[in-house]
């Protein structure tokens, strides 16, 4: 028998792989029956992606109702806090470095605190700065979720970048925002190990374009281009990276790109959503959605956040400050705390499908940590950004609480959502007293949107620090009357914001 130079006989080679390949072999016949239970791809008619410039060149800005509107300069203004409120953060400024050392070819469009960048690298910059504290909006699908106001930086930069009125940007943010919400509220794509950004990139396509005025053909194609980018979920999975407040900054440079190379006549994937190893097949599930049907009507379910967490942990976060409110007992008392939930509240923040959430150290640790963030509401009274200091996140009182938190998810409640965002917390104390409080919503969830006053409320409490009074107001009143302005002279206000600047 013949040998190997290793001694090895042939026979046993064969013997061995034979045995090794059966597995993989096994494996790729399972893969085939998967995909034959797949959608069928399609390859004829009109597109998804024609679909949505069809929509983009159909909207005008009075299909937004009167309250729409206003609810949407709202999330304007909310997102403008938060990007004044991420100045100076570490991942945020190097953001900023690159956008000035490599942005600068055509740097026409502002960046928000400062300084000049051309367009993908401004969109990708101020995007980076809306998203990266987590307190920005959220649209609430029943299935998914996905942060509307992600599309805000790089719809900012393609109305700069082309001159276009305050009513434009708001008509093609609107566009975003409900493209966006559609595709969210159609595709469940966390449950296939997609990012809850992977609508993004159809949207910033679809709103940039509108932007820009390019042509139904070109608007479809950067769609088709843009969409052909696909995030993951391990982002938001523990351990949690600063990568997960950066990745929708990625997904507006490789969209800007994009649309631009699309108004240059380069074309995309047609049959995107839809075709052969589309996005359809990739989730196994058919994503089809008549365009011409679609209204500006996401903003119905577009909630706001108040404290700084995901906002399936916003309700636990509330009930508990409610509950604290009610029964003031001292939290050195505590035996233990048991948080019934929502099953995506338990997935995200309560140590369900995204990971354990008690080994707590940074900022994105605890954002996504219902223990950490009920622990340390509990003892502060509130979850703003300065809970989720390091300094804060390691002192030993907050670090010994939120070992005693328990996090459950609830059938009931998970049965209610999205319509009631409920939550429900049990606190038991040394003497034997235990006090339970529940609630439906949260100021700012759809049932409660925020009022003007309020959104001005949290505007100057994220801006104090970077802005003074004067400033402020600026920015507030650019926001509320940008149906008469350029977006150009609200981004000249934005640029005097500053990391280190302090209130008057």
């Amino acid at each position: 028998m013949m040998k190997s130079e290793h001694g090895t006989s042939l026979k046993e080679i064969g013997n061995f792989t034979s045995s090794a390949g059966a597995a993989p072999f096994q494996e790729s016949r399972q893969r085939r029956s998967d995909a034959a239970t797949k959608p069928k791809p399609v390859i004829t008619g009109e597109s998804q992606a024609q679909g949505i410039a069809k929509f983009t060149h159909r909207i005008t800005y009075e299909d937004l109702t009167s309250e729409r509107r206003e609810r949407l300069k709202v999330s304007v203004l909310d997102s403008l806090a938060c990007a004044i409120n991420a100045l100076g953060t570490a991942p945020t400024v190097a953001c900023v470095e690159q956008a000035k050392q490599f942005g600068g070819s055509d740097a026409r469009c502002t960046l928000i605190g400062g300084g000049k960048a051309n367009v993908v690298y401004a969109a990708a910059t101020n995007t980076a700065l809306v998203r990266y504290v987590d307190l920005m909006d959220s649209y609430l699908g029943p299935v998914s979720l996905c942060h509307p106001s992600d599309n805000v930086g790089a719809i900012l930069a393609a109305c700069e970048h082309a001159g276009r009125s305050g009513k434009e940007f708001l008509t093609a943010l609107a566009i975003a925002y409900q493209v966006e919400s559609e595709l969210t509220l159609v595709a469940p794509f966390m449950e296939d190990g997609f990012d809850l950004t992977t609508p993004l990139s159809f949207s910033i396509g679809a709103g940039a374009s509108r932007a820009l005025q390019l042509d139904e053909a070109r608007t479809a194609a950067a769609v088709e281009i843009c969409g052909d980018v696909i995030p993951l979920l391990v982002v938001r999975t523990t351990p949690i990276s600063q990568w997960k407040g950066l990745n929708s900054s990625q997904a507006a440079f490789s969209s800007m790109n994009g649309v631009f190379l699309a108004s240059r006549g380069v074309t995309g994937p047609r049959y995107v959503i839809e075709g052969t190893d589309g996005l359809a097949h990739a989730l196994g599930k058919p994503i089809h959605i008549d365009w011409d049907d679609v209204k500006l009507d996401c903003f119905d379910q577009i909630a706001l956040k108040t404290y700084n967490t995901a906002i399936p942990a916003q309700s636990g976060v509330f009930c508990t400050i409610e509950l604290h409110k009610a029964h003031p007992f001292n939290p050195a008392d505590i035996v233990s705390i048991e948080a019934d939930v929502f099953e995506d509240a338990y997935d995200f923040t309560g140590g369900g499908r995204f990971g354990p959430k008690h080994d707590v150290h940074t900022k994105e640790d605890a954002d996504h940590s219902l223990p950490y963030l009920i622990a340390v509401a509990l003892l502060d009274g509130d979850v703003q950004p300065a809970q989720l200091e390091p300094a804060r996140i390691e002192k030993r009182d907050v670090q010994d609480l939120l070992l005693k938190v328990t996090v459950r998810p609830d059938d009931g409640l998970t049965a209610r959502y999205p319509a009631d965002l409920a939550s429900r917390v049990t606190v038991r104390l040394k003497n034997g007293e235990s006090f339970t409080q529940q609630i439906s919503d949260f100021p700012g969830a759809p049932a409660r949107p925020f009022t003007w006053k309020e959104i001005d409320a949290k505007f100057d409490k994220m801006a104090a620090g970077h802005i003074d009074e004067g400033l402020s107001q600026e920015i507030k009143d650019a926001v509320r009357s940008l149906e008469s302005i350029q977006v150009s002279e609200l981004m000249r206000v934005l640029a005097f914001a500053r990391s280190d600047r302090k209130a008057a």
